[in-house]
């Protein structure tokens, strides 16, 4: 990977996982546009921790291994679920799910995605 395309890959794996989690949201049904506007703001205000979910991992699988790199992997996912979560029990009218089983259903659903992107 050249290291002046991170900018345009950044903003690219943003636009993805927008368009993947409303499209889930539109599966889940939400409807209120302050919710779907919150799910975007979410996403940017939680994507710039994307390079420290990808380098930070990737540091810790070349001085420990595999299965070091997917704890810390998870870890990191699972306090962007967290924080996310927190912010739509605090934003959302949305009240057909936990917000915390939501964050993670979108944020499942674009991790997954992405991945299945990555090995095309």
């Amino acid at each position: 990977m050249n290291i002046s395309n991170f900018p345009f890959i950044m903003i690219k794996c943003l636009l993805y996982t927008i368009i993947i989690e409303l499209i889930i949201a539109f599966v889940l049904q939400v409807k209120d546009k302050k919710d779907i506007k919150t799910i975007v703001l979410v996403n940017i205000l939680t994507n710039p921790t994307n390079p420290i979910v990808v380098l930070v991992p990737t540091l810790v699988y070349i001085k420990y291994g595999y299965i070091y790199r997917n704890i810390v992997l998870y870890l990191l996912e699972i306090i962007t679920v967290l924080t996310e979560g927190l912010i739509y029990y605090k934003l959302f009218k949305y009240k057909k799910l936990n917000p915390f089983i939501f964050s993670l259903l979108l944020n499942l659903s674009s991790y997954l995605i992405g991945e299945i992107i990555n090995m095309l």
